[in-house]
């Protein structure tokens, strides 16, 4: 019984060890900021978040994550997902969703372009991230 907690318990710090961690912004390399604010001198009440290694600023909407862009530790661009209504989502989108996971609703949509400027876009389901080409056509599980 004992090896059963351990084990649930590693299992749990190591998948919240993955995911996004926030970040206070005095944390946050000096580089990483001066990226920002040349990239998007516009960009206002920025949260960070720490994910994968890289450094993600979220900012602008309601939420406050209409517009996330990341950063590597040494502030190069990586990619910038804008939050787009579902129904901007490439056709076949929602139908692969719909196929592949029973039914369930996108709850969230971004277009996504990275730093050679090519497009795709994702699509939150059950918490996870989908992404998809242009043409709708499924990429991966980000």
């Amino acid at each position: 019984m004992k090896r059963a907690v351990f084990l649930a318990a590693g299992c749990f710090l190591f998948s919240v060890a993955a995911m996004a961690q926030k970040v206070k912004s005095s944390l946050v390399p000096a580089p990483v900021t001066a990226a920002l604010t040349s990239k998007y001198p516009t960009a206002t009440k920025v949260t960070w978040e720490k994910e994968k290694g890289n450094f993600e600023a979220n900012w602008g909407g309601k939420s406050g994550e209409d517009m996330s862009v990341m950063f590597s530790p040494a502030g190069t661009f990586i990619e910038q997902v804008k939050a787009i209504k579902v129904s901007e989502l490439p056709a076949g989108v929602d139908k692969y969703v719909k196929d592949k996971y029973n039914g369930a609703k996108i709850t969230e949509a971004g277009k996504v372009t990275d730093a050679a400027g090519k497009t795709m876009y994702e699509a939150e389901v059950k918490g996870k991230d989908m992404v998809f080409d242009e043409q709708g056509n499924f990429l991966k599980i980000d």
